[in-house]
């Protein structure tokens, strides 16, 4: 499958199950741990539970302006031929990263006995049982996780952003008293 195809796949079967609750950080780096959750291909009526973060950097001078850099998400194993691809991917359709590096860690990928149903409750009482309001849990499609890990990215910045704009006036306002 294509990259195009690949994006439309998780457009459509990206859910975002438990948005992360904490807000993102605007002055310093955000850590955005996830927990995504897709029917094995392999194993069919189990699921594969890939577990990880991605790394929100504040922007930096030295990083070029709409250019974000995503690290970690492996897109070069999928598409090897396609050089700084990404970015011009996004663009053509319309999509902006705020000029920031995106990097993303797998902690782990283990495979869950069982039906995807049952491994969404799991984490979600999981969660809901730790208070933990960071982590955020998605399913997709396996073969496309990536974008379905950017696509929970941008709900988190849309989320934030009116949030973000209050927060930079203040700021100014309060640099400038």
């Amino acid at each position: 499958m294509d990259i195009q195809g690949h994006w439309e796949k998780a457009l459509k079967g990206t859910e975002i199950v438990r948005p992360r609750v904490q807000p993102l950080q605007t002055f310093e780096a955000t850590h955005l741990p996830y927990i995504f959750l897709a029917e094995s291909f392999v194993n069919t009526g189990d699921t594969v539970v890939r577990k990880g973060e991605i790394v929100v950097e504040k922007p930096a001078i030295i990083l070029p302006q709409n250019l974000p850099q995503f690290e970690g998400f492996e897109f070069e194993k999928e598409f090897p031929s396609q050089q700084d691809f990404l970015s011009t991917f996004f663009l053509v359709r319309g999509i902006k990263f705020p000029s920031l590096k995106y990097n993303n860690k797998t902690d782990s990928l283990d495979i869950r006995e069982g039906k995807m149903r049952a491994a969404i409750e799991h984490y979600l009482h999981e969660l809901q049982k730790k208070e933990d309001v960071s982590t955020g849990l998605l399913v997709g499609p396996e073969d496309c996780w990536q974008f379905s890990v950017l696509i929970f990215i941008c709900s988190q910045i849309l989320k934030q952003s009116d949030g973000d704009i209050r927060k930079l006036f203040d700021r100014f306002r309060n640099e400038s008293s």
